[in-house]
């Protein structure tokens, strides 16, 4: 009875051993056919169940035959699965995919020699078909990027350095495209696989539960500001040598053509208005402009963490070293009250959105120490004196909204265009010769507020056309000025000289 018993138990066990190795034996691995060799793909199903059935789906469907590793970077990676590859503009490679999308696994395995990852854009859930292997370590991708494989033979790593050596030109395109083609992709059982490398678990991050933030803060006090820069980059402080010399620099890793780079540059205003400092900066733009040299994509006037901020989107070309390089920024000046900050971020335009969302959370983060003690400050000083004159003559009543709204136009409309900044930069200047002096005089005497405030009530109104109005243009921009400038001339001024003077003549 007990050798029944032995046997049967002994029949589970073989029963349970075959059945685990008849699963082992059926995982799915894809085998990349290339001219230049093959690549055998194994896959971590438990760390990115999403990404390795969508990349096992298009191998099957026959979705990556006849497709080109579009972007090669020795002792980086190779990139393909673009399916302009196959009849697209080159302009394009880099572009295509599936319809669907894959969210973001992010894992803890490091991106190491001969890992296989999911390219994206900007955005985390943005993956499709086409994917990268690592040419050499590059954990700097850690956690921001999805790892679903690795390659597992040797003619896989030696097809790997083949393909990593072509001859490459513009935007890291290789110039024979017959030599990286992948012409077939096949889905295959690890049974049918022969020589594969005894590899050890893949190697991970220390993080146990979530990628980290990816971000690193620097309080730097003699600066008065908090500073954060993106995760392994390299900070600096160099030698201000020149007033726009950055005062601190983070340097990413190189991915394509050059490195990323994040700059902070700190001036003083000198009681400049923000105005009057677009101004000047619009003036530099323009003179590179002109030579050809800068093209500006976008500018607009904003608000970032409660100070007024300027943005601007441009592109450029610059040459070093007998090399012309293609390079897009985005610089914010944001305004203090004694200084100014330019928070800046260029790259490769080819490379520039990848590293946008990194620049978009330094910025998000950047901290002026400072700020609060001002704050104060200009709250006691408009206590014992000074400000603005409209501001004060509002305060607390029915028009505060009404004025908010006009700061608004003000900052989104007029000084969106050239004529409204010059505008603004001679009326603050002329306006701040007096409105302080009233200013004091409506707090002081609360029957002289109510009359200041019963006058201004009609040029408020005025200005509140902007608000219906579309301007897209200088011309129109000038256009609705001086009609509103006349109209409050003729309010103001016109029409009481006329009621006097008929006054007078009936006496």
């Amino acid at each position: 009875m007990n050798k029944i018993f032995l046997v049967i138990a002994v029949s589970l066990l073989l029963v349970s051993f075959t059945n685990q190795a008849f699963a082992y034996d059926d995982e799915k691995f894809v085998v990349l056919e290339t001219n230049l060799g093959t690549i055998v793909i194994e896959f971590f199903h438990e760390d990115a169940p999403n990404h390795t059935d969508n990349f096992i789906g298009l191998a099957e469907s026959g979705f990556y035959d006849g497709t080109i590793f579009h972007r090669i970077i020795p002792g980086f990676m190779i990139q393909g699965g673009d399916p302009n590859t196959i009849s697209g503009d080159p302009s394009t490679w880099g572009t295509g995919g599936p319809t669907e999308r894959v969210d973001a696994e992010f894992n803890t395995i490091k991106h190491n020699r001969g890992i296989v990852s999911m390219a994206r854009s900007a955005d985390p859930n943005s993956g499709g078909s086409q994917f990268f292997i690592v040419h050499q370590n590059s954990n700097f991708l850690d956690e921001q990027y999805t790892v679903f494989g690795r390659i597992v033979t040797e003619e896989s790593f030696e097809t790997l350095d083949k393909i990593a050596s072509v001859e490459t030109g513009v935007s890291d395109r290789p110039i024979d495209i017959e030599q990286i083609k992948l012409t077939k992709a096949i889905v295959v059982n690890r049974s049918e696989v022969t020589n594969l490398l005894e590899l050890s678990e893949p190697e991970r991050t220390q993080s146990t539960i979530t990628p980290s933030s990816g971000i690193q803060k620097f309080e730097i006090t003699e600066y008065e500001i908090v500073f954060s820069a993106p995760e392994g980059w390299l900070l600096q402080q160099p030698e201000k040598t020149q007033e726009n010399t950055p005062d601190v620099v983070a340097v990413g890793p190189k991915v394509g053509v050059i490195n990323p780079n994040i700059t902070l540059t700190i001036q003083q205003t000198n009681q400049k208005t923000f105005a009057e400092l677009i101004s000047e900066k619009t003036d530099r733009l323009k003179e590179l402009e002109e030579l050809g040299s800068l093209f500006i994509v976008s500018k607009e006037l904003t608000t970032i963490n409660g100070n007024e901020a300027y943005v601007i989107i441009a592109e450029g070309y610059f040459s070093s070293n007998d090399e012309i390089f293609d390079i897009k920024f985005k610089e914010i000046m944001i305004y203090g009250t004694e200084k100014f900050y330019t928070l800046a971020y260029s790259n490769d335009i080819t490379d520039f959105d990848s590293q946008l969302p990194r620049f978009e959370e330094t910025v998000d983060l950047f901290k002026i120490l400072s700020k609060d003690s001002s704050m104060a400050e200009s709250v006691e000083l408009v206590e014992e004196g000074g400000g603005c004159l409209i501001a004060t003559a509002t305060y607390g009543s029915e028009l505060a909204p009404q004025v908010q709204q006009l700061r608004e136009l003000r900052d989104n409309t007029i000084l969106s265009t050239e004529s409204g900044i010059a505008f603004m930069a001679g009326f603050n200047q002329f306006y701040y010769s007096f409105s302080p002096t009233i200013a004091d005089l409506e707090r002081e005497y609360p029957v002289f507020k109510e009359v200041v405030k019963l006058s201004i009530t009609p040029m408020l109104s005025t200005l509140s056309i902007l608000n219906y109005a579309e301007i897209d243009s200088e011309q129109e921009m000038l256009s609705f000025g001086i009609g509103i400038i006349l109209m409050n001339v003729g309010m103001y001024f016109v029409a009481p000289a006329i009621i006097i003077y008929k006054i007078r003549k009936q006496l």
